[in-house]
């Protein structure tokens, strides 16, 4: 794919909130043939989104990735015009520093920042440990689904440098098993 058309499928698919990397959806119209554009966008994962409060008022596009893109889909990104986040919203916590090792050598966009969004805990302190070695700087959201069941969990979350945010899935909200979290905690309810 040249790097115009790549350029306008990510600025389109970063405006409609597309992700870029997810599997293709089938098509509902059997004219759309495999190399229209239509074939090249899939739907974001089907989970609730999440709404981020953000004192940053200027323009800018942000842009999805679902697996961890790879250097030469970063540098795609040069193509794009105001690019002010590279998000990646990730299936789970990546296994060790090795996985994470294409983000420490990515260059973003001039002016971008990197948000990474992790659901649940991590499985081992590796995996959370890995974040604090990658030499870059990183805004890291988990989105739970309660406190952890292991109280030390959230000495782990303290050490992570690069957690801005923890956001609880919780019918009924609640700071209980929070209480020595240092970081903001946010709520967010799904309706059935």
């Amino acid at each position: 794919m040249n790097p115009k058309t790549f350029a306008s499928l990510a600025l389109a698919s970063a405006l409609l909130g597309i992700a870029i990397g997810a599997p293709a959806p089938a098509l509902a119209s059997a004219a759309a043939g495999p190399d229209s554009a239509a074939a090249l966008l899939a739907p974001a994962p089907a989970q609730p989104p999440l709404l981020l409060e953000s004192a940053d008022l200027g323009f800018g596009a942000t842009v999805v990735f679902t697996p961890i893109p790879s250097a030469a889909e970063i540098h795609d990104l040069a193509y794009l015009e105001s690019v002010g986040h590279v998000l990646l919203q990730l299936p789970a916590w990546p296994a060790g520093v090795d996985t994470l090792q294409p983000l420490a050598q990515m260059a973003l966009p001039e002016g971008a920042d990197l948000i990474v969004v992790l659901p649940g805990y991590p499985e081992t302190r590796a995996q959370a440990a890995a974040w604090n070695l990658l030499r870059r700087p990183v805004r890291i959201i988990m989105v739970v689904d309660g406190p952890p069941v292991d109280r030390e969990m959230i000495f782990e979350l303290n050490a992570l440098h690069g957690l801005e945010r923890v956001i609880a899935d919780m019918a009924h909200p609640s700071r209980s098993g929070f209480e020595r979290l240092q970081r903001p905690l946010s709520f967010r309810i799904v309706m059935p």
